[in-house]
């Protein structure tokens, strides 16, 4: 019998573990980084991206030499040992990679335990964020970290769990988290749906977000110069038909939006700032700033500019054509 950390299995030592075993075991499920992502949570990753990753076409990227990330590292047992002065809670390291004893590609690992609580033991997860990122941490802790934590009780079957964060260098907060049931049930329900994507192989729809359309670059580089026709697809005249619609009401209202700021421009005139009711606005010129004159470089000294030109791959362009625009000839099916 496998050894047991409160309700999880204790998967694997991560003392001496190298990155691409580490890296091995995480292929195996879906770690707590990866929840956000999974249910299409995380403004970072796509769950198209993690399901190129989960299924071997992709390889995750590195991010460990990232500054965000290297500060987060460096800084993590510092915040620790903060975080138990602050509390007076004694922690430690958990060596382990967890694995949920029902749904087992359901991973964790955990930052710190907190131990000798009359609650019981709970989860300590650690954070760093930069200044700029101070507003998504006012009313709480981001969406994508609960479900990280969310995971990690869902795992472990603990009842808390505290999030420890560092904002700007200076500003240490405490969150706590208490067990949800409920909101476990459906992380573990929409986790189940993402994973029988991966063990099935079949690719989740894109979410709309930026990361989903690199995926698809990345997924389909190139073009082969055939036309399918889709004209006979209920589902896709309609996506088509649509997309139609929510483009002509863009254009729509961009244009009546240049029409107001146009007129509030000139309400404002040579005056840097309006306040109204509502708030303000501001209509300043920006630093003046050197920019190289590459027409001129290029014309007087071409042997120069021709020693730093390099190769750049074009990305596939997505262009919509109403039919109204289409050629009278119709599309090219050669």
């Amino acid at each position: 019998m496998r050894e047991r950390y409160g309700q999880a299995i204790r998967l694997a030592s991560t003392v001496n573990l190298s990155r691409e075993q580490w890296l091995q075991y995480r292929e195996l499920g879906i770690g707590s980084s990866d929840a956000a992502s999974a249910i299409g949570f995380s403004q970072y990753k796509s769950p198209l991206t993690l399901w190129l990753e989960k299924t071997h076409r992709k390889q995750t990227d590195d991010i460990a030499d990232k500054p965000a990330v290297l500060w987060g590292t460096v800084l993590e047992p510092v915040l620790a040992s903060v975080y138990a002065e602050r509390t007076g809670y004694k922690v430690r390291k958990v060596n382990a990679i967890l694995q949920h004893p029902e749904h087992r590609f359901m991973l964790a690992n955990l930052d710190r335990e907190v131990i000798g609580q009359p609650e019981g033991t709970g989860v300590l997860e650690i954070k760093t964020a930069s200044y700029h990122m101070a507003p998504q941490w006012e009313d709480g802790i981001p969406l994508a970290y609960q479900c990280q934590v969310l995971h990690q009780l869902a795992v472990t079957g603990f009842a808390w769990a505290d999030v420890a964060v560092l904002i700007g260098g200076q500003d240490f907060r405490i969150y706590r988290v208490e067990r949800d049931d409920a909101k476990i049930a459906d992380l573990i329900q929409l986790e189940t749906q993402f994973w029988k994507h991966v063990t099935a192989d079949i690719q989740p729809d894109p979410d709309g977000s930026d990361d989903a359309s690199a995926a698809l670059q990345w997924l389909f580089p190139r073009d082969d110069g055939q036309t399918i026709d889709l004209s006979e697809s209920a589902e896709f005249n309609a996506l088509f038909s649509n997309l139609i619609e929510l483009r002509e009401r863009k254009e729509e209202v961009e244009a009546k939006e240049a029409l107001i700021r146009q007129r509030l421009q000139n309400a404002l005139g040579s005056a840097t700032a309006a306040i109204f009711a509502a708030g303000r606005i501001t209509w300043k010129k920006a630093k003046d700033r050197l920019t190289p004159d590459l027409d001129k470089l290029s014309a007087e000294h071409p042997e120069i500019i021709q020693q730093y030109i390099k190769s750049v791959e074009g990305s596939r362009r997505f262009l919509i054509q109403p039919k109204k625009l289409i050629p009278s000839g119709g599309p090219n099916h050669d």
